[in-house]
């Protein structure tokens, strides 16, 4: 990178938010950690203090859009009369877990939706203004969310949901094409977080330092794609 960037992180207070929150701020940039709970998040305001002026914890919910619009106006506070965000990654989620046919919960799917789904493609919306022509998007997605990797009825509220942020994805980048801002769909790997559980293979620094390499190497050509974190690129 030839000079730092402004990132903005949600669902950075832990797993893989926390880790692009710690791998960005090693890489030099500047970075707004957003969460629901900023006063609890210990790890976060940890490194604040050993990051000064470079690290900024903001509270930000994805399933409240009134959020989305305080954050909005904050962030010129924190940014400056002419700073923009170079990267926007918009890694917040929810997983709700021993659904099975028959029993899922209406409350459950639409908490799915408003958070994994509506929640990134409102933010990225009231973000734009601050977006730097040539910004990245990344919205976080998953292999689940495939319909072409369906084998089973596994996580449906999730898997909808994640289907439904792939879409978004695509609309995105077709917006925000002309402003040469690459939007792209990445799945993390099944990682070693609260959500993917002890079992999981892939560490989360790992997983991390994979979707940052192939947000360094993005460009408009990618704008759309769904890729993992080893850049391999994923069925719809």
């Amino acid at each position: 990178m030839s000079q730092p960037r402004h990132c903005l992180v949600t669902g950075a207070n832990r797993g893989l938010g926390l880790e692009f929150v710690r791998q960005l701020l090693a890489a030099g940039d500047h970075v707004i950690a957003t969460c629901r709970h900023p006063g609890r998040a210990t790890a976060l305001n940890t490194l604040t203090g050993e990051h000064p002026g470079r690290l900024h914890v903001l509270p930000l919910d994805l399933a409240e859009p009134r959020t989305h619009a305080e954050l909005a106006r904050e962030l010129p506070l924190v940014l400056g009369a002419d700073g923009r965000l170079g990267l926007l990654v918009n890694n917040g989620g929810v997983l709700h877990s021993g659904e099975r046919f028959g029993h899922v919960e209406p409350a459950q799917l639409q908490d799915s939706l408003r958070v994994n789904a509506a929640g990134p493609f409102l933010l990225t919306q009231a973000l734009a203004p601050v977006l730097a022509d040539g910004a990245v998007v990344v919205n976080m997605s998953s292999r689940l969310g495939s319909i072409a990797s369906v084998e089973g009825f596994n996580t449906p509220t999730y898997a909808i949901s994640k289907a439904a942020l792939n879409m978004a994805t695509v609309l995105l980048a077709r917006a925000l094409a002309e402003r040469g801002i690459t939007v792209i769909a990445v799945s993390p790997g099944w990682v070693r977080t609260d959500m993917g559980g002890k079992d999981a293979p892939v560490e989360p620094v790992d997983s991390v330092t994979g979707l940052l390499a192939q947000v360094e190497r993005a460009t408009l050509a990618d704008s759309g794609r769904f890729i993992d974190y080893r850049g391999e690129a994923i069925d719809w």
